[in-house]
């Protein structure tokens, strides 16, 4: 039975088809449209009257004109969006800078930043996702939000001044857990396509006003002297365009009201789901409509990016019809049937500031309860998970939470999570810190092994996650160094154990889109055979981890492949097997459908937990192998099972 998660990731993948379909149909409309224009051109340069070559050149058609102009609206729509969406290849950074949005960074002490700082932290611990930068727009007033990107490892929000200024931190709390289930379910991805499908819709307007602008100021001056009308004919071609342009953007915008609206209040549910106070983001609905502003976003770049963002960022003259979010009413009384309609002035209920760092969204001391299984909770967050977080967070030694948040000292937590207890493996890799580490890092590193040392290993990849938004901010050549040196520092006792191999694997899942690009990886599975030396690499490495005998391993390994693979599974012998191989087989294994990954997830669930135990590394391996599959997995909670 698939998860919530896969289901949303199927459902995505629809969207994605239902979109190519809406293009092409408007891609058509377009080439109509524009073949109607070069018909009456042509009617104005013949010989017959007007009107009957129109009549000749509209009824009966002509083959060949309308096979270039068919040609020539593929090549000018599908190159322009072609163009804009290589424009946003750079992930959800590209879409919040041109929205005007400025980077927070992870050690801002200024309350009103810490505020969703600290929020989003939460959020991102809960769900097993890396901290996703955030992007402040200040400059506008409304109350709205968003996530853009590619994926987990390359998402960011954004919200406004008025957001965060307006908001009560449990509204706060609501908008960003419904901002975390567009980057959970796939959302995002969809939506930046989206953006760069209409932007090939609307080029043929702007191809139209460009042509009326530049023909009419060329030949201003000839037309008083010249009894020659190509000039005013291509300027009445320029503004036929311009009208083209016009319902193209129309067309657009129906697009995305059909592919945003239900996923609004998908959102909204999982933002109730996730937190399990439905007055959070009610409320903060209700101050959208009590606001005068509203959530009204005021940057150039907004129309395209509409769809995007937690409220209604434009104001739609044809009402529904074209609105990208379903009515503020109706996403109020679904949240809150009781509602009679009464809107909430803004800033009613915000909580100051200068108290949110210390703040939490639940109980002070509340005891984490257990949930669901794992795989049930993948890309998912419970209640218990966000207890969980705060809880955490409060954990963590000032010191250590501080250096995770800067730059500077987050490369030292680092290195101080992979120094090794044994003796003569410390020395050597403090001696290759010593060597290659940059001025400053190797004694701070030696000042906060202590307290990291003292950390329990629930804590460990909490941190990395912690860390990661202070990475970011990194210049290529620190990043480089870095990655040489932490390469360096696992290397150093020749061996590499899973919990090494675990945090290197994060690290380059969520760092390399920052400094290396967003890549889709053209490795794909070509065969049932290849699929089938996949899951037998993923699955041994697993089993061999535990301490099952051969038989049992063996047994363990075939009844967990029974829904991927048909026929009994071999168990692979050691020497076959390795680290190394397993990044490979991965990064086959990422271009399998939401649901192959579903039970390739659980199959690795049953073989960890097939000698009745799960350590604290077989569950960091089981999160880092659905992190390279683009399968968030929350923190594993005391009592929890992985399947």
């Amino acid at each position: 039975m698939a998860t919530q998660f896969f289901e949303n990731q199927d459902r995505a993948h629809r969207n994605t088809t239902r979109l190519v379909l809406l293009f092409c149909l408007a891609a058509v409309a377009i080439a109509l449209s524009l073949y109607a224009i070069a018909a009456v051109a042509t009617g104005f340069r013949g010989t017959d009257p007007v009107t009957q070559q129109l009549v000749f050149e509209i009824v009966w058609l002509d083959p060949l004109l309308m096979l270039q102009v068919g040609l020539l609206t593929l090549a000018v729509v599908g190159g322009a969006s072609l163009y804009r969406i290589s424009q946003l290849s750079g992930g959800g950074r590209v879409v919040a800078e041109g929205l005007g949005g400025r980077l927070l960074h992870s050690d801002s002490t200024t309350p009103l930043e810490r505020k969703i700082l600290n929020v989003v932290e939460e959020m991102a611990i809960a769900s097993g996702t890396p901290t996703p930068p955030v992007y402040l727009m200040d400059h506008e007033v409304g109350i709205n939000a968003f996530a853009a990107g590619f994926s987990p490892s390359d998402a960011v929000i954004g919200v406004t001044r008025g957001c965060v200024e307006q908001l009560s931190r449990d509204e706060l709390q609501g908008v960003v857990a419904h901002e975390f289930s567009h980057i959970l379910n796939g959302d995002m991805r969809l939506n930046i396509r989206l953006m760069g499908v209409l932007y090939g819709i609307l080029v043929i307007g702007m191809i139209g006003y460009f042509l009326m602008r530049s023909t009419l100021w060329a030949g201003a001056g000839s037309r008083r002297s010249s009894k020659d009308n190509s000039v005013m004919v291509m300027a009445a071609i320029g503004v036929a365009l311009m009208i083209v342009g016009f319902l193209g953007t129309l067309v657009g915008n129906l697009i995305k009201a059909t592919v945003s609206r239900q996923r609004e209040f998908l959102a909204d549910a999982s933002a109730v789901q996730f937190t399990r106070n439905p007055e959070g983001i009610a409320g903060a609905l209700k101050k959208i409509g009590g606001f005068e502003v509203g959530s009204q976003i005021e940057s150039p770049a907004a129309p395209e990016s509409s769809h995007l963002f937690f409220g209604q960022a434009l104001s739609s003259g044809f009402n529904s019809l074209f609105a990208t979010h379903p009515p503020l009413a109706e996403r109020i009384k679904i949240l809150d049937p009781s509602w009679q309609g009464a809107m909430v002035e803004a800033g009613v209920g915000a909580a100051p500031a200068g108290h949110a760092a210390a703040a939490g969204f639940v109980g002070g001391d509340t005891p984490v309860a257990s949930t669901g299984s794992a795989v049930e909770q993948i890309g998912r967050v419970s209640e218990a998970h966000l207890d969980y977080a705060v809880q955490l967070l409060r954990e963590l030694p000032p010191t250590v939470k501080e250096a995770a948040h800067d730059a500077f000292a987050a490369r030292a937590v680092v290195y101080a999570l992979l120094i090794d207890a044994d003796a003569e493996s410390r020395k050597l890799q403090l001696e290759i810190l010593d060597a290659k580490g940059e001025g400053g890092v190797p004694e701070l590193t030696r000042k906060l092994l202590p307290e990291v040392e003292r950390l329990g290993t629930g804590h460990r990849l909490p941190l990395v996650d912690l860390a990661l938004p202070a990475l970011r901010d990194l210049s290529a050549s620190q990043y480089e160094c870095f990655q040489g040196l932490v390469r360096d520092l696992v290397r150093a006792d020749h061996r590499i154990d899973l919990f090494e191999w675990t945090l290197q694997r994060i690290l380059l899942t969520h760092l390399a889109p920052t400094f290396e690009g967003v890549r889709r990886s053209g490795r794909r599975l070509r065969s049932r055979q290849q699929l089938r030396q996949v899951v037998a690499v993923i699955l041994s490495t697993l089993v061999r981890a535990g301490s099952l005998s051969e038989s049992a391993m063996q047994q363990a390994v075939d009844r967990a492949a029974r829904n991927l693979v048909a026929g009994e599974l071999r168990l692979l012998p050691p020497k076959e097997l390795g680290l190394a191989r397993l990044d490979e087989v991965l990064a086959l294994a990422a271009s399998l459908d939401p649901t192959a990954k579903e039970h390739l997830l659980r199959a690795c669930a049953q073989v960890i937990a097939a000698d009745g135990q799960v350590a604290d590394s077989e569950a960091e391996l089981f999160r880092a192998i659905g992190d390279s599959l683009g399968c968030p997995v929350p923190p594993l909670l005391p009592g929890q099972a992985l399947v």
